[in-house]
């Protein structure tokens, strides 16, 4: 775990921009994670070098040359980051859009009749792609529901519906609502063992932060990530996608290169933010493991990712200190249980007789930064089912502190009148 380290969490918050504070508020804990990570220096200096340089990719020149060589190093990175042997990477307008892209593609391309199947645990990104595909193709759009109680879906979940006719299929790998993951791996074969041939999408843009994407243990066809999520910026999306799914008719630029997903000129400077995301990921795991191998390095992050975020969201639903946790709380309700195993650094809730909006407000004017979720076309999906108007979503990253938490618990036992220090 990174707090067992000496000095350790201490490098991890050096390498990011504003972590103590917000240029425009001051002083602030930064809780507000799975809106946008925060970024790393060294992206804000990639981005700063690459803005100025005016030249683009494809031209006889050696800045264009040199444009060529950054992105294909930056795919080589990404190959690596997802652990994806085939395929290939490209990026985007948003990780929506990519989305958007990709299972148009998928539903438009398949073959005629079958179903469209999903899930309503899902983010708006992928269910409204889905249902409007399905629907424009004539195809039914069937949605596996999710358990409210534990905020997640499974494999057996998606087995009761699958058929052999299902063409498309979507799986989100961690909900922004609940902050529970998926086993993408075993929803994956259980389609596959009744729909071989379908096309399996994975919205991975909550997930990615918390470190470990496998594609080639998943066996899917779209994997798709927003890098301001991810400790990159705003401006762009990532996705890859088998060569089976870009084997399929789609728009392109007539004449243009078949296996081309990309319209138009990018940012070079977006792949190469991306590379320093990579290297980030490949240092951090340096100090826990003596493997050179990227993967390997990779991989030993992300295992010290997920057991620092479940330390700090164990102490902010059971306590910390002399301070009583969210479960402890009067009136307050986890969603998805305080016990669940399929967390991922994301706590949501509401507490009896009090406005999620107000309290968000509430803790921010204390410098705590939180977010509220509404029973909208965001998350209504998740939240009409509980009966609940808005959440609070308070969700962490590998860079946070437990004495951020314990200013949390503090403000909020002030908040639902309860005491701070337990008996």
């Amino acid at each position: 775990m990174i707090t067992q380290k000496a000095g350790l969490l201490d490098q991890v918050r050096d390498r990011f921009a504003h972590v103590e504070a917000c240029p425009f508020q001051g002083s602030r804990v930064f809780f507000e994670n799975a809106g946008g990570a925060l970024t790393l220096k060294t992206v804000v200096d990639t981005s700063a070098r690459f803005a100025a340089i005016p030249d683009n990719q494809g031209r006889d020149n050696p800045a264009s040359h040199q444009l060529v060589d950054i992105i294909n190093a930056s795919r080589d990175r990404m190959r690596i980051m997802f652990n994806a042997a085939g395929g290939q990477f490209f990026v985007g307008e948003s990780g929506t859009e990519l989305l958007f892209r990709l299972i148009r593609t998928a539903i438009v391309g398949a073959a005629q009749g079958g179903t469209v199947l999903g899930t309503t645990l899902e983010h708006p990104a992928s269910r409204s792609a889905a249902t409007k595909w399905a629907d424009e193709t004539g195809r039914p759009y069937v949605a596996v529901a999710h358990d409210n109680a534990t905020g997640t879906v499974t494999a057996d979940d998606y087995a009761a519906y699958v058929t052999p006719d299902v063409r498309v299929a979507t799986i989100i790998h961690t909900s922004p609502v609940t902050g529970m993951s998926v086993d993408v791996a075993a929803v994956s074969a259980a389609i596959r063992a009744v729909a071989p041939d379908c096309f399996v999408i994975v919205d991975g843009i909550q997930h990615a932060s918390h470190g470990h994407i496998d594609i080639d243990a998943c066996d899917v066809d779209g994997y798709v990530i927003s890098p301001y999520k991810v400790f990159s910026r705003h401006g762009y999306g990532v996705a890859w996608t088998s060569d089976r799914l870009t084997a399929l008719p789609r728009e392109g630029l007539i004449g243009g290169p078949a296996e081309n997903w990309e319209l138009g000129t990018r940012d070079t400077g977006a792949y190469a933010t991306f590379s320093d995301v990579v290297d980030y990921f490949s240092w951090l795991g340096s100090q826990f493991t003596d493997s050179d191998d990227p993967r390997d390095r990779i991989e030993a992050a992300a295992a010290a990712i997920h057991d620092h975020e479940m330390v700090l969201t164990n102490a902010m639903l059971n306590g910390t200190g002399n301070l009583k946790g969210l479960a402890e709380m009067p009136g307050v309700t986890v969603i998805g249980g305080v016990d669940n195993p399929a967390r991922e650094g994301l706590v949501s809730f509401s507490v009896d007789g009090v406005d999620a909006v107000a309290l968000v407000d509430v803790l921010n004017s204390q410098g705590i930064r939180t977010h509220v979720r509404k029973a909208d076309h965001y998350s209504g999906n998740i939240l009409t089912p509980l009966g609940l108007a808005a959440c609070v979503r308070v969700s962490l990253c590998h860079y946070n502190s437990e004495q951020e938490v314990a200013q949390f618990l503090a403000a909020m036992a002030d908040v639902v009148g309860g005491q701070n220090k337990a008996p």
